[in-house]
């Protein structure tokens, strides 16, 4: 009975502590006090929770390269709120995306703040986006 009351402890514990680790903080990945703007081409768009994702063709500011680029963005309920859908991105589209860059550069990531589709206008601003919830 000992044996079965501990086991029943630990996996209680585990799955109570789980989604703590599930969850990363945005300041470990990126560098919140600066900015980054990053032109090119959507490859794929992943409109899902908890976060969307853009996954684009741009520069490398050091190299000048072409390089892929993985652009972190809010998730789709947020982004469902603010008129955005699966359908709003599309492959081929060219966008600048400023944002919060990764904190490790030869990754290619950004943290989204802004995404602005020059072709049509569209834009997306983080400060104008629907309030947390």
């Amino acid at each position: 009975m000992r044996f079965s009351l501990t086991l029943l402890t630990a996996a209680s514990l585990l799955l109570v502590t789980a989604p703590a680790f599930a969850h990363h903080s945005i300041a470990g990945d990126y560098i919140l006090d600066q900015t980054a703007s990053v032109e090119g081409e959507v490859v794929k768009f992943d409109f899902r929770n908890p976060h969307s994702w853009v996954e684009f063709t741009g520069k490398d500011p050091k190299t000048g390269e072409t390089v892929t680029w993985n652009a972190e963005w809010n998730g789709a309920a947020r982004l469902g709120k603010d008129g955005v859908t699966a359908a709003s991105l599309k492959v081929g589209d060219r966008l600048i995306i400023s944002g919060q860059p990764g904190r490790k550069p030869e990754e290619h990531r950004i943290h989204v703040l802004t995404i602005t589709r020059p072709a049509d206008g569209w834009k997306w601003d983080r400060a104008g986006a629907s309030p947390r919830y």
